[in-house]
């Protein structure tokens, strides 16, 4: 019986003792370590890139903003600048009419006073400017601004007899409306009309 024991025996202490000696795969060998430690130096070389170029995209964003302020604050300081350009000859040929002698003439002076008129209105078409031609119109509240009516035998109802002042549009936008006379017919200037068409 002794004899069959030893073995086993022997075979538990060569498998404790396999069992403690340390193996090989547990510590990396010195290829891997610089393998880890170079890829560490890359990851953050990379990281410091990315860092600056967030730096940088954070200045470009802010100096974008401040340019974009400062042409905002340009467009609305010098944005006419077209506009006024284009009315200055209109002034010179004011300059030049005032300066001529008064020679009594009123018409030529009418005359004169008309041209620079429409110089002015095709300096502001050019713009986008135009005039809302109100007279002999029907009345539009998008358009008008109905100061006063009257009767008139010559017009429809509701349309539009004369103008106070005129109305313009901007690019098709009303700037100001029309302030109009309109045309209020009663039964009374009905029965005029049918009198007069009738030879009464």
């Amino acid at each position: 019986m002794k004899t069959k024991k030893e073995p086993v025996e022997k075979k538990i202490k060569i498998e404790t003792v396999e069992a403690a000696e340390p193996e090989n795969d547990a510590v990396p060998p010195q290829d891997e370590i610089s393998a880890l430690k170079e890829e560490l130096a890359a990851r953050e070389k990379e990281a410091r890139e990315n860092h600056d170029r967030y730096l940088r995209a954070v200045a470009e964003l802010d100096n974008y903003r401040k340019r974009a302020a400062r042409d905002r604050a340009d467009i609305i300081k010098y944005g006419k600048e077209d506009l006024i350009k284009d009315i200055l000859p209109f002034l010179d040929s004011l300059d030049r009419a005032l300066e001529h002698k008064d020679t009594g003439d009123a018409q030529a002076f009418r005359d004169g006073v008309a041209l620079i008129q429409e110089q002015l209105l095709c300096c502001l078409k050019k713009h986008g400017v135009e005039r809302i031609e109100s007279v002999g119109a029907d009345f539009d509240p998008n358009l008008h601004e109905a100061l006063m009516q009257m009767e008139s035998p010559d017009h429809e109802d509701n349309q539009v007899v004369s103008e106070m002042e005129k109305g313009y549009l901007l690019n098709g936008r009303l700037v100001r409306p029309s302030r109009v006379c309109v045309c209020k017919n009663t039964g009374k200037n009905n029965e005029w009309k049918t009198q007069e068409a009738n030879g009464e």
